[in-house]
C-alpha cells in the first residue's frame, strides 16, 4: 500500500438521472425522495457509498487490502471478533489495512464480543439534491403471469385481471453533491493515493454496473476536485463550492444540455489546484 494522503480535498459531484428512480424514500412508499419543503430531490450519501462500495467490489473481487466490509450477508461481529491484535487500536488498524471501505468512510466496530471501537473514515459526502424541484411520477403496471394456481383458474374464467403494482420515475433531474476528504483523518486509517485514485474512479463509474428498470438512465455528469497543497486546507470548503455554479438554459430542464456547469478557475487562493472531470484527467 502506499502512503496516506498529505494534501486535503473537497470536491462537487453531479449527476443526473432520466425516468427512473435514483433514490426510494422507504417511508414514502418507495416514492423518489425529496425536501418536502420545497420538493427539490434528494439522494442519500449511503445511497452514494453504496454504489462506490458495489464498484470496488467488482473490480477488486473482494481481495484484500480492498475487500468490503459493508456488504450483503457479511456478518459483521464474526470480522470483528477475528481482528488481530490485542488493542482497540491494532484491532481497528487490522481491519483498515484489509478493507477499502472502512478505510474510505469509517465504520463502527464496537459490536461483538471483542468490539474495535468506532473509526470515522477521511471522506465524507453529502445529500445528493436536485439542481430544481423534481416531478415524482407514478405509474400503473401489470403483470400478466399469476403466481398461483387459483389464480390461474380465476383467469380462465376472467374473474382475474392483471396483476396491478405502482412505479415512481423522476422524469429527469440533475444532482449535485458535495465531498470531502480530511488528511487528517487518512493518516488514522492510511487512505492512500492509490486509495484516492479508486474513489475517483469509483465515482465516475459507479452507474455503469448498476443498473436496473428501476433507477432509468443514472450517469455521472461533472467531477470538480479542489486539491489543497496542505494537510489542513488552504480556504474553506464553502468558499470552493461557491465557485461551481449552475445556469438553466431552458425553464423545464429534460437533459444535460438544458443546463450549463461552470467552474471559476480566476484567482484562486494560493495552494489550491483545480481539476474538473471530463476535461481533466483525474485517474
Amino acid at each position: 500500500m502506499s502512503e496516506p494522503i498529505k494534501n486535503r480535498y473537497d470536491f462537487v459531484f453531479f449527476f443526473d438521472v432520466k425516468d427512473g428512480n435514483p433514490n426510494g424514500d422507504p417511508d414514502q412508499i418507495n416514492l423518489p425522495r425529496t425536501d418536502a419543503e420545497d420538493q427539490h430531490g434528494l439522494v442519500t450519501d449511503v445511497c452514494i457509498k453504496r454504489k462506490v462500495r458495489n464498484y470496488v467490489m467488482l473490480e477488486k473481487e473482494l481481495n484484500s487490502p480492498n475487500d468490503i466490509f459493508i456488504r450483503q450477508e457479511q456478518i459483521l461481529n464474526k470480522i470483528i471478533d477475528g481482528a488481530k491484535g490485542e488493542t482497540i487500536e491494532q484491532r481497528q488498524n487490522s481491519l483498515c489495512e484489509m478493507y477499502y471501505d472502512i478505510r474510505t468512510f469509517g465504520a463502527v466496530l464496537s459490536t461483538g464480543d471483542k468490539g474495535a471501537g468506532t473509526v470515522r473514515g477521511p471522506v465524507q459526502f453529502t445529500f445528493a439534491r436536485s439542481e430544481d424541484r423534481i416531478y415524482q411520477a407514478e405509474h400503473s403496471i401489470t403483470r400478466c403471469a399469476v403466481t398461483t394456481e387459483e389464480e390461474a383458474k380465476k383467469q380462465e374464467k376472467r374473474e382475474f385481471a392483471s396483476t396491478f403494482g405502482r412505479k415512481a420515475t423522476v422524469p429527469y433531474a440533475l444532482y449535485r453533491m458535495h465531498g470531502f476528504i480530511s488528511a487528517v483523518d487518512a493518516r488514522k486509517t492510511k487512505f492512500s493515493e492509490d486509495d484516492l485514485e479508486l474513489l475517483w474512479k469509483s465515482l465516475i463509474n459507479a452507474f455503469e454496473n448498476d443498473r436496473a428498470a428501476a433507477r432509468g438512465e443514472m450517469n455521472p455528469r461533472k467531477l470538480v476536485i479542489f486539491k489543497h497543497d496542505s494537510h489542513l486546507g488552504c480556504e474553506l470548503a464553502g468558499r470552493l463550492f461557491e465557485r461551481v455554479s449552475v445556469k438553466k438554459n431552458a425553464e423545464l430542464p429534460r437533459g444535460i444540455t438544458d443546463y450549463e456547469i461552470n467552474v471559476d478557475k480566476t484567482n484562486l487562493p494560493t495552494g489550491i489546484e483545480v481539476k474538473a472531470w471530463p476535461e481533466d484527467k483525474i485517474y
